[in-house]
């Protein structure tokens, strides 16, 4: 276990072998090609799939992309994965292009991890999230706070 340790049923990571979120991140991000908010919305138009993964509160708040599924986090891999029981119906397919969008653009590049290892190999995140998006004059649909 290269120096790691099973407590309680669950390994512990060697202290040597942690690393922090900001590392965390960069490693993971290492591993794709992340896309801006045109970008985004390029692949949108090209058949890419947005999937935004915000909380309710901030939907509500901020409003929603057009188009895009809302799947909240804690769902993702079950909702997104085609071989799922519990599917969405737009997962069809391990080569569907997917671009994660969170609020910021920093839980979508760990989403983006989760996902690929359920080989879904298309997958990227939006640079600087919804926020960036809506900053750069993208469409918005308002939320149910400005209803």
């Amino acid at each position: 276990m290269g120096g790691n340790e099973r407590v309680g049923g669950a390994e512990r990571v060697a202290t040597s072998e942690r690393v922090g979120i900001d590392e965390l991140l960069e490693r993971v991000r290492a591993g794709y090609d992340r896309v801006g908010p045109q970008e985004a919305a390029a692949a949108a138009t090209d058949g890419a799939l947005l999937v935004d993964i915000r909380y309710a509160a901030l939907r509500d708040r901020d409003g929603l992309i057009p188009g895009a599924l809302v799947v909240e986090r804690n769902e993702l891999e079950w909702r997104l994965d085609p071989q799922g029981s519990h599917r969405a119906a737009e997962a069809v397919s391990h080569d569907l292009p997917v671009v994660v969008i969170c609020n910021e653009g920093y839980a979508s590049s760990l989403a983006v991890a989760s996902l690929r290892q359920l080989g879904l190999h298309r997958t990227t995140d939006l640079i600087g999230g919804f926020q960036a998006w809506r900053a750069a004059g993208l469409p918005v649909t308002p939320g149910a706070a400005d209803g």
